[in-house]
């Protein structure tokens, strides 16, 4: 007489693991769909033109396979190691013209100072810039281009774009690229120097190049996130944290005279609900950010922690009492 009972607990107890199960999968999957929408939508707001890109993506990286990794191949093979990095200091040399004129246009005068230097000690000591003297006293390779003077002067990064031939840009790094190319001697160099810097260039790049292909799910988002993240870091002088430039989807530049954002409104914290606001520190000039919440959960956090510290020494004392029982 129990069997029927015991049975129909059976399919009921079933039904109900099995609608735990389905609730369990619909919330996860509800999840998952909801973060892949969420970074396809960031995704699209810096690359709008994602079906174009991916098309010239894919056409560079087949002129790369079969026409400028051969020729680069053959390049390494017959060019020596220490002629290979005389070339890339002679053209490196060249460029930090172009650096000093961003300098002094992003009012950097010390730094243009010292790279003024190590351009002239290059030039010199360096015999014309083959060997890098500056690097062993002490003047490192700054990196500034256009576009960085762009984003200093608060204009926005705009679009990704992936360029037949020159890959990844930016809308802002296309005015960038013109201004850096009419500004840098090595431009006016015959074509014959300046196919050998370029396959230099490609040399130098091919373990990062086969890095990206064997490691990189998606090579072409990737390469764009890296490419974007790169010259955020550039624009901000590594402080892509603090600098309105990162996000690239705003129109906000600096204000000279009282240190805010003109894109927004003049106090930093005006329409925070957070408590959040960026404040422009008197003494370092570099942005900081102050939050009451971070600080409060901060402190709610601290305060749990404590209370489960002594509740394990309540613990420890009973198991020791009762050892001693």
């Amino acid at each position: 007489m129990n069997r029927p009972d015991n049975g129909n607990r059976r399919v009921k107890t079933q039904h109900v693991f099995s609608g735990i199960l389905i609730g369990a999968v619909i919330t996860l999957s509800g999840c998952a769909t909801t973060e892949v929408v969420e970074q396809q939508t960031v995704a699209s707001k810096a690359d709008p033109y994602e079906n174009f890109n991916r098309k010239m993506f894919g056409f560079n990286d087949t002129v790369d396979n079969y026409v400028a990794e051969p020729i680069s191949n053959a390049y390494k093979w017959i060019t020596p190691q220490f002629m290979q990095t005389g070339v890339f200091n002679f053209f490196n040399n060249l460029k930090n013209v172009n650096v000093v004129i961003n300098d002094v246009l992003q009012a950097k005068f010390s730094q243009s100072a010292e790279d003024t230097g190590r351009f002239a000690i290059n030039s010199t000591v360096g015999l014309g810039g083959l060997f890098d003297v500056a690097k062993h006293v002490g003047l490192e390779q700054n990196e500034e281009d256009f576009d960085q003077t762009l984003a200093v002067w608060g204009v926005p990064k705009g679009s990704y774009l992936v360029l037949p031939i020159l890959g990844p840009s930016t809308a802002r790094g296309i005015p960038g690229a013109v201004f850096d190319t009419a500004a840098n001697p090595s431009s006016y160099i015959g074509m014959p120097v300046q196919l050998v810097a370029m396959l230099n260039a490609r040399a130098s790049a091919e373990g990062a190049l086969k890095f990206i292909d064997e490691a990189a799910l998606d090579p072409y988002v990737f390469t764009r996130e890296s490419f974007l993240q790169w010259r955020n870091n550039l624009a901000t002088d590594g402080k892509a944290e603090a600098s309105a430039d990162v996000d690239g989807f705003g129109d906000e530049s600096l204000d000279g005279d009282n240190g805010t954002a003109s894109g927004a409104s003049g106090d930093a914290n005006a329409g925070n609900k957070t408590g959040f606001a960026l404040r422009l520190d008197p003494k370092t000039k570099e942005f900081e950010q102050v939050s009451h919440s971070f600080s409060s959960v901060a402190q709610s956090f601290d305060s749990t922690a404590k209370s489960f510290e002594d509740a394990g020494n309540k613990l420890d004392k009973l198991k020791k009492s009762k050892k001693h029982r």
